[in-house]
């Protein structure tokens, strides 16, 4: 029987003496309290989900593997990163994991080019479309706690959103037929002295739609499209009352120890993260950097290591809230590739899969490469623009896996 019931089971039983007492003094008490126990058990129900404390969360134990297998996985990233990255002007870190256990951990460069900060295990990097997953994963826990049903479409949440047939799903998968705040804004004109916001995004998407080109019916096909997952973090912050990056710091980032995981907004330094183009020019931030869901998550490889961890230890996502994020949505398309609910997928004909993201803003590049039948993960992030980071997905060969050459933000 929770707190609130007692309450309840109390106040009703004083309910029925006080109805009977003949002392008026009395009755005025009772009255009083009955009115203070009906304010507080109200408050206690309409507490926000998002206002309690999550506790901190304790991976499972890592499966040891043996010091042979842990030198042979060392040793062929180790000529991997050889070959493709250690001569190619990159500047950022790469960790690979087999059965949670580290076999290849490599930083290199600095933080700000010409500077002597060099690269650590806590330097934060801009890990832009690999953002996504993060996105994705809470809205899913929302759909998980009953907060919200995918096939929900958007209007019933805003409902000046005019755009019959956009749901969530449609958000998540990339099919919602919306187009790219990365280019209308500039097209309808956008002041670029001054910085978007997500609400910015969705009031020229909703009051300026006549103007918009490239709207097509939801649920046609799949296009790539940041515009949804910035809607996603409007809907995130609207079901919890808290901001997009206060909400994730509580339920991700400080109960996992992502000590150095963090949403950017515009308080932040933009001088303090930077990023470079491959001649090693500064490639100064824009009108678009304000907004998130979509990007502006700052994470480590150690960081994602732990959320990769955190997302096949069961720990807060159910398995059937995971098998809906790694369903392909993307059939009509021919080939392994494809996309789910925050996921890229590569889906072989033994049904198995590599589920990943990339992501690149800026010089920023990421890739986040998660093999979840082997138990596997390849993390390489970036800040001076290398077109090798995107390479990572040759080493799923050391697993046992063939790779495409693709290489898709």
């Amino acid at each position: 029987m929770n707190n609130t019931f007692k309450i309840k089971a109390f106040i009703h039983i004083l309910i029925k003496f006080t109805l009977y007492s003949q002392y008026r003094i009395f009755r005025i008490c009772i009255f009083l309290f009955l009115a203070t126990a009906i304010f507080s058990c109200n408050n206690e129900e309409n507490q926000n989900d998002a206002d309690v404390k999550v506790e901190p969360y304790v991976l499972p134990e890592i499966e040891k593997i043996n010091t042979n297998e842990s030198s042979q996985y060392f040793n062929q990233c180790r000529l991997w990163y050889d070959s493709t990255l250690s001569n190619s002007g990159f500047n950022g870190a790469v960790l690979v994991s087999k059965n949670g256990n580290v076999v290849f951990e490599k930083y290199q460069g600095v933080s700000h080019l010409g500077s002597k900060d060099s690269i650590t295990a806590n330097t934060s990097f801009h890990i832009a479309s690999v953002s996504k997953t993060f996105t994705a994963m809470m809205v899913l826990k929302l759909w998980q706690d009953k907060k919200l049903a995918l096939d929900d479409e958007l209007s019933k949440y805003f409902s000046d959103f005019n755009y019959p047939g956009v749901t969530i799903r449609t958000l998540l998968n990339h099919r919602s037929g919306l187009p790219n705040y990365v280019y209308f804004m500039d097209e309808l004109g956008w002041d670029k002295k001054k910085l978007v916001s997500n609400q910015d995004v969705y009031t020229y998407l909703t009051s300026r739609k006549a103007e918009l080109k490239n709207i097509s019916s939801p649920n046609t096909h799949f296009t790539y499209c940041n515009t949804n997952y910035a809607l996603l973090a409007l809907l995130i912050e609207k079901l919890t009352n808290k901001s997009y990056g206060a909400y994730l710091k509580q339920q991700i980032f400080d109960p996992l120890s992502m000590t150095n995981s963090f949403v950017m907004d515009k308080t932040d330094s933009s001088n303090k993260y930077q990023s470079y183009d491959w001649r090693g020019q500064l490639i100064p931030n824009n009108h678009l950097d304000g907004v998130y869901g979509d990007k502006n998550i700052y994470s480590t490889v150690q960081d994602l290591f732990r959320w990769d961890r955190f997302l096949k230890s069961n720990l807060l996502f159910t398995p059937e809230t995971l098998e809906q994020a790694y369903t392909p949505y993307s059939n009509e398309r021919q080939g392994i590739k494809n996309y789910g609910l925050g996921w890229r997928m590569n889906i072989y004909p033994d049904g198995n899969k590599v589920v990943y993201h990339n992501g690149w803003w800026h010089g920023n590049n990421a890739s986040f490469i998660r093999l979840i039948k082997e138990d596997a993960v390849i993390i390489i992030l970036g800040n001076r623009y290398n077109r090798g980071v995107y390479k990572g997905k040759n080493l799923i060969s050391i697993f046992g896996h063939t790779h495409d050459n693709s290489e898709e933000e």
